[in-house]
């Protein structure tokens, strides 16, 4: 079941300057925190029920850098929080979604995560959060 939005994730050259500028916007940071096996680094800053996470890429093989390098800094993906988070890939599979992950591996938080490919959501990368 899909419980809420958990965050929209942005991806950043300079991690650091992209918190400067968001507390200058008012928000408020929770932390930070480094994902060694994604080769990312990210800032948590609470909205409400959800969250913006801040996403810098720590390795120049990344995701991050990769989506950086073709696209530019910007939004990269949205998290859903799910209860069930097997279920959820099952029903996006039963339905002929694309899975990035087959299994759900561990994100931030130490919550775990999943993505589904934009070629399945209209060019969004989904991710599914536990929790």
């Amino acid at each position: 079941m899909i419980k809420k939005i958990d965050h929209i994730g942005v991806a950043v050259k300079n991690l650091e300057e992209a918190i400067e500028l968001y507390k200058k916007l008012g928000f408020e940071l929770r932390g930070i925190e480094e994902i060694p096996d994604q080769k990312v680094k990210v800032a948590m800053f609470p909205v409400g029920e959800s969250k913006i996470e801040l996403v810098e890429a720590t390795s120049p093989e990344s995701a991050i850098a990769k989506f950086i390098e073709k696209r530019g800094e910007g939004i990269h993906h949205i998290a859903i929080n799910v209860n069930d988070i097997e279920a959820a890939l099952d029903g996006a599979k039963a339905n002929g979604l694309q899975l990035i992950d087959e299994k759900p591996r561990i994100g931030a938080g130490g919550k775990r995560i999943a993505f589904v490919h934009p070629k399945s959501t209209k060019g969004i990368l989904l991710e599914f959060v536990e929790g």
